[in-house]
């Protein structure tokens, strides 16, 4: 065994050696720039000093109420000033963020809350009752054991009163009030530790009970700054929040913007009108959505769009894989997308699809399918691979070979909260396993096919649900699809596809749509990849975008197998 050594034995110390952490970036930016304007939501600016000043006071008001290293503050909120300020002033405090996504029911945000004991729940005031519940339902379950928390109310004047009345009357602090418990001028320290935790976030826990993502300070400095290069990210650009930043913290943009001193704008609900107005109106340079939201923006009527923009826009998506329609009507309507992806326990998108300078001479669907691929690692992420998940041997890169998708890095999490068992399948054989399958192209570039769990076996045969779905989103009647597996008595298992129409294509017209569905199919793939079954109706979908084949699968399995004489 070869001993590593090196040409001294210099030591570390406190001149040449500090955790890394994303506080610093705040502090900094409040140096450089303090009359800049940090963030805009509606009618209310901070500057970034202001913004840090409020992220100080924050940290103070908890550390003057003993909540601190060791602690756990949930925030369940929408994108307000609030929620960005959270990032900061929790972690400058020493505790740890917990980001509730607001969609949640009362029952699964009750476990969150027990799960990870937390001492404080800020909560925005339109789900103030929704925290209420869930709070009564977690005392109920701990037949009153559970210390009750803080409960701080966020108020929003662009909302209705009579929520943050009632918080108020129920014994709530309102977040300005509490903030001015704080000093302004507080002396944060950054932790001695870069292993230290930052942030918490939690799974869907669509099978079972949500896994809680611990991730640590160094983790998010890295992939805060990786975000601004893999993007060539300007200072001072200008990002809108159409992604919510409780989704992997924001894909750590939260970070980014005060790394490269930035404007945040706040959108509290994501609509394409919205998003053309503030890429018109209030200068955006930059947004990050799932492809759900980019479907919306190019299918988006005349009266709520602004073309040609302003600019050229950046586009960072992620979430689920972009169908290459989708992709292409984009680039037409001016906007260049960056392809992204990655899990909660990567920090957020950790692979990028590098656009290379020649793909520019290439036909725009060609340009599409070569961008829908998840390309290659971010610079922060040390390895990236896709391997044959019985011996952790890696695919031939062919293109054609599935396997799994694995990391390995400083921007994977920590683990998964009290649950040692899931962390030992995570982390097997020294790589994190995501659980999707991919392939790995000539050029180095991976490209997913399926969740492992969404790949649909049929007389024996494998088929790729985002494959079909990629072909079906060509038809111009569709502007949402998901394929699922359906029960086949012949089969075992067939393609099941639930569709959205676009709003152009009147309801007595789906039968006749469907056989032409069918139709488009046979002369588009393989005739065992066509969908035997197709139903029309809104998808149902998680507060990122991203389509719940869970709740598809369970409605396809409730329909009971097809016939051997169904075509």
């Amino acid at each position: 065994m070869v001993v590593e050594r090196d040409i001294d034995h210099l030591p570390k110390n406190a001149a040449n050696y500090t955790a890394l952490t994303p506080l610093s970036f705040l502090e900094r930016a409040a140096m450089i720039y303090p009359n800049r304007k940090s963030l805009i939501h509606g009618s209310v600016e901070y500057t970034w000093l202001q913004t840090y000043r409020r992220c100080c006071k924050l940290a103070s008001a908890l550390t003057k109420r003993s909540i601190t290293f060791g602690s756990t503050v949930a925030v369940i909120a929408p994108n307000v000033p609030a929620m960005y300020e959270a990032h900061f002033g929790i972690p400058m405090a020493g505790a740890v963020l917990n980001a509730v996504n607001v969609r949640l029911n009362a029952d699964t945000i009750a476990f969150l809350l027990g799960h990870c004991s937390a001492a404080v729940v800020m909560v925005d005031q339109e789900f103030f009752p929704l925290a209420e519940e869930a709070l009564k339902i977690l005392e109920d379950k701990s037949e009153g054991k559970s210390n009750r928390p803080l409960i701080v109310v966020i108020a929003d004047k662009n909302c209705d009163p009579a929520p943050l009345q009632y918080a108020l009357e129920k014994g709530a602090v309102e977040y300005d009030n509490f903030l001015e418990t704080g000093d302004p001028n507080f002396p944060w320290k950054p932790p001695q530790d870069e292993w230290q935790s930052i942030a918490l976030g939690y799974t869907s826990g669509t099978t079972a009970s949500p896994k809680g993502v611990v991730l640590h300070h160094r983790g998010a400095y890295l992939m805060a700054l990786s975000n601004a290069v893999v993007w060539s990210m300007k200072e001072g650009a200008v990002y809108l929040w159409t992604l919510p930043m409780f989704h992997c913290n924001g894909w750590c943009f939260t970070w980014t913007l005060a790394a490269i001193c930035g404007t945040n704008i706040c959108l509290r609900q994501v609509t394409a009108k919205a998003v053309y107005s503030a890429i018109a109106y209030l200068g955006v340079t930059h947004f990050s959505a799932a492809p759900v939201v980019l479907n919306t923006i190019v299918n988006a009527s005349k009266e709520e769009t602004i073309l040609p923009l302003p600019r050229l826009v950046h586009v960072s998506t992620a979430g689920a894989s972009p169908p290459p329609p989708v992709l292409a009507a984009m680039t037409q309507r001016g906007f260049r997308v960056l392809h992204t992806y990655g899990l909660s326990e990567t920090y957020g998108p950790s692979t990028i699809c590098t656009w290379k300078p020649e793909w520019d001479l290439l036909p725009i669907d060609v340009q599409a399918r070569l961008n829908a691929r998840q390309g290659v690692r971010y610079v922060s992420l040390e390895h990236l691979d896709v391997v044959n998940p019985t011996d952790m041997t890696p695919v031939p890169a062919d293109g054609k070979t599935m396997g799994e998708i694995v990391f390995r890095g400083n921007v994977v999490m920590k683990g998964y909260l009290k649950n040692p068992k899931a962390n030992e399948a995570a982390f097997a054989g020294g790589w994190y396993h995501s659980g999707d399958l991919a392939v790995k192209h000539p050029d180095g570039y991976i490209e997913i096919k399926d969740r492992s769990k969404d790949i649909i076996i049929s007389g024996g045969e494998n088929i790729s649900s985002v494959e079909v779905e990629n072909i079906l989103y060509q038809h111009p009647a569709i502007l949402e699809v998901s394929v699922v597996a359906r029960p086949d008595e012949q089969w075992g298992e067939s393609p099941c596809a639930f569709v959205t129409l676009k709003p152009a294509v009147k309801e007595t017209d789906q039968q006749q749509v469907a056989e032409d569905i069918m139709k488009f199919s046979r002369s588009k793939m393989p005739r065992y990849w066509v969908p035997k079954s197709v139903f029309f109706g809104p998808l149902p979908k998680t507060a990122t975008g991203k389509i719940q084949k869970h709740l598809l699968r369970a409605k396809a399995k409730e329909m009971g197998p097809l016939k051997k004489s169904r075509l």
